[in-house]
């Protein structure tokens, strides 16, 4: 029987022990897409951190009477809610960042990491366990976009916090807009594709260095199994041979 954790256990494995971009590597696309500014990072983190809470806590109040055959449907409807919500909250508020995140705000339904604590988590465990479970694992995401976001802002354009002001507006505050001209000569590449996986390559780098100096496992892509839906995955065998299983139905 496994050992059971304490909310604070299940609230910091996100951050660095299970972070979901850097330890499990998932939702690596929106990673990439929204860290060349920290300002589009922060407002991801944010709206990804609030679905994960909400959706965690309404599966897991519910994970008795989905049923089975039909749980990830029903995930993915109560997600999509809430991010329709953030949506539309983001859109109301701060028009700005809904722009500069495009299709990576509604694309938060088919996050994997949303969908995947889904159903590693909030689906077999209580309410106050999913919502930490849910915190600590969206501060982990937020936390894995600020480091990359700010190496990539910095370096690649020279500045700091630019557009900040489209977030603090909310809150009455105008007159901060972020720091500008920070380098003479900024590296451009950072802030395009091939620079975005160069750093995640380098942060991935020094966080499984940090975790096994603490004695854990280090971060690999390992087959289907090693993803938080491979359970619910028809095609997954105890070998991680999805191709011959595929074969396999439709030879049938």
């Amino acid at each position: 029987m496994a050992e059971k954790k304490s909310l604070y256990q299940e609230f910091s494995k996100g951050i660095i022990k299970e972070n979901p971009v850097l330890r499990l590597v998932l939702g690596t696309c929106p990673t990439l897409a929204t860290t060349v500014s920290v300002t589009n990072s922060l407002g991801m983190g944010i709206a990804a951190t609030i679905v994960l809470i909400c959706s965690n806590i309404v599966i897991s109040a519910l994970r008795k009477i989905i049923p089975s055959k039909i749980r990830i449907p029903a995930y993915i409807v109560v997600i999509a809610s809430f991010v329709t919500i953030v949506q539309m909250l983001v859109k109301a508020f701060v028009p700005a960042l809904n722009d500069a995140l495009g299709v990576y705000l509604p694309l938060i339904v088919v996050n994997c990491i949303i969908l995947g604590r889904a159903e590693a988590f909030a689906g077999k465990n209580p309410v106050i366990a999913s919502a930490v479970d849910g915190l600590g694992m969206g501060i982990g995401f937020t936390f894995a976009l600020l480091i990359m976001s700010t190496i990539r802002e910095v370096i690649g354009s020279g500045s700091f916090l630019d557009g900040i002001d489209s977030l603090t507006k909310v809150f009455g505050v105008t007159s901060f807009t972020g720091f500008h001209d920070i380098l003479s000569q900024p590296v451009g590449i950072l802030v395009m594709a091939p620079g975005g996986f160069l750093v995640f390559g380098f942060v991935m780098a020094l966080a499984n260095k940090i975790a096994q100096g603490k004695g854990e496992k280090k971060a690999e892509l390992s087959g289907c199994s090693a993803c938080p839906m491979a359970h619910a995955c028809s095609l997954v065998n105890t070998d991680d041979s999805c191709d011959s299983k595929a074969k396999e139905s439709e030879n049938k």
